[in-house]
């Protein structure tokens, strides 16, 4: 056995670690998941809000970034649908704005009773970064006069009351970098006391957890924090755990879990392998 391993065409192994990630994905594969404290700090803040409270929610992505982002953005916008939430949407990067539209479209087609302008609206993208957020925490229409539709925020029923975004319960922000959760914390939940939770990409995680709990009440960081935010879901709407398609960030797990499971493997045999052939003189 020694032998054979030793002298094992490295193709074998390549060919391993595509089995491992492809099988899981056409099989779509969901393992169980443990809810985090993180996952669970981001869930109660949006669950323990009274019904119907105005959250605003900034997509600071792009599609370079969707594949980690796109699915804890949808179980917010979800998460906030199922609770009866005012979702106000915007984005600070170009590219977000179309990520917004996935989540609209979501709230469309999976929540037909929520009425556009009384349940959910959309911003359209405007360029300043931390300047718009300083901007609309002092005056929202000095930014945003009309929505993405090109209507007058005064003529829309869940923006006619709304000055600024201190009016806001709650900030959801989604972020792959710069402008994003650093500028959120520092220009509006900071100065202003604006509850604010964050979902990130994994290299930006470390950035945001000295927030905890001060400027942040949460992170949510790369798609394993997203499956475990779904998890948190699960286990308190039935009907959202029932729908494939709120299970993207577990399904995106599964290859993940499987493919590290299959390296640890293969660096533990790699050092057996060393190890005997040290014992044999080999080495």
């Amino acid at each position: 056995m020694y032998n054979t391993l030793k002298n094992l065409d490295r193709r074998w192994v390549f060919l391993s670690m595509f089995l491992a990630v492809s099988i899981p994905i056409l099989a779509k594969t969901v393992f169980p998941e443990v809810v985090s404290k993180q996952a669970k700090l981001v869930f109660d803040a949006i669950e323990d809000l009274p019904d119907g409270s105005n959250i605003l929610l900034s997509y600071d992505f792009d599609p370079a970034s969707q594949g980690e982002l796109l699915p804890m953005a949808q179980a917010f916008t979800r998460h906030c649908s199922a609770k009866g939430h005012k979702q106000y949407y915007m984005a600070l990067w170009p590219l977000g704005s179309p990520m917004v539209d996935l989540s609209v479209e979501t709230i469309e087609s999976e929540y037909p009773d929520m009425v556009y302008g009384e349940d959910f609206v959309k911003f359209d993208y405007k360029a300043g970064g931390e300047a718009v957020i300083r901007m609309i925490t002092q005056d929202l229409r000095g930014m945003f006069p009309l929505d993405s539709k090109g209507v007058s925020l005064d003529k829309i029923p869940m923006t006619k009351n709304i000055k600024n975004i201190q009016d806001m319960d709650l900030i959801v922000n989604v972020s792959a970098g710069d402008p994003g959760t650093k500028q959120w914390v520092q220009f509006a939940a900071t100065p202003f006391g604006i509850t604010t939770v964050s979902g990130c990409t994994g290299v930006q995680a470390p950035q945001m957890y000295p927030y905890i709990p001060e400027q942040l009440a949460g992170v949510l960081g790369a798609i394993k924090a997203a499956a475990e935010y779904e998890a948190a879901i699960d286990a308190v709407y039935p009907d959202i755990k029932d729908n494939p398609k709120a299970q993207e960030a577990k399904r995106r797990m599964g290859p993940q879990l499987v493919a590290h499971s299959l390296m640890i493997g293969l660096i533990i045999l790699g050092n057996w392998i060393f190890y005997v052939g040290r014992k044999r003189g080999e080495a």
